[in-house]
């Protein structure tokens, strides 16, 4: 049986000392298999934040456990947690992260550049991934000639260019209108039917309901963990 994409043991984040000492994450277990659509639920302080930037390699837990693909992230040096970043995991952000200046073609070729990947090939998977997200019509253009959900569909192929293990998703339609955001989460159902790993972090219900498994936050530890019954 393969490994599961994310393995949480006891995971656990402290910021500050004494008095001033938060806990926002107070001992975290999770399992996110291959192929799953996963959302992560709650308010403000609720530790969901914490949670993506420790799943991103963006921050380390105090303690714990965190197994991304079978490999223990604590135990990587900085190095290989730049290429687990750049390789593993693709990200998507609320404010899409674009390159103003650059195309959308440059913008999704970035991280194969960043890994050393041949011009001729680069060029052809972004190209690819473009023609993925329905923006085989827009390579040339710049952010600033794309609408909002263009931009963030221009976000996705680069998150997917890689082929990474897990997708993560930051608060993907806070941008967004109603229209822009139904593409966006429409797009997301397609790939994780493709057998994408996909954890989105949200605080809409409309959001989280796309998934397939909903978890619930609050005060740094999963309360809920349900099915999603819109999804199924």
């Amino acid at each position: 049986m393969s490994d599961p994409v994310i393995r949480v043991e006891r995971l656990t984040k402290v910021y500050g000392h004494g008095e001033a000492e938060v806990h926002a994450l107070a001992g975290v277990d999770l399992v996110v298999a291959q192929r799953e659509y996963l959302a992560v639920m709650g308010a403000s302080g609720s530790g969901k934040s914490t949670l993506m930037n420790v799943l991103g390699c963006l921050d380390t837990g105090s303690s714990g456990r965190y197994l991304l693909d079978g490999v223990d992230v604590r135990r990587l040096v900085d190095r290989q947690l730049s290429y687990v970043r750049n390789r593993k995991i693709g990200f998507i952000f609320q404010s899409f992260n674009l390159i103003p200046r650059t195309t959308a073609l440059r913008n999704v070729e970035l991280p194969l550049a960043y890994a050393g990947v041949p011009v001729a090939e680069r060029r052809e998977r972004a190209l690819a991934a473009l023609d993925r997200v329905g923006l085989a019509d827009r390579v040339k253009h710049l952010p600033s000639e794309l609408s909002g959900g263009q931009q963030q569909r221009v976000a996705v192929a680069r998150a997917i260019v890689t082929d990474p293990v897990l997708l993560l998703a930051d608060e993907p339609t806070g941008a967004l209108d109603s229209h822009s955001t139904a593409d966006v989460l429409a797009l997301f159902g397609e790939l994780a039917d493709e057998g994408r790993t996909l954890v989105v972090i949200t605080h809409e219900d409309a959001v989280a309901r796309h998934a397939q498994r909903i978890i619930g936050m609050s005060d740094g530890l999963i309360v809920s963990d349900t099915r999603s019954l819109e999804a199924v």
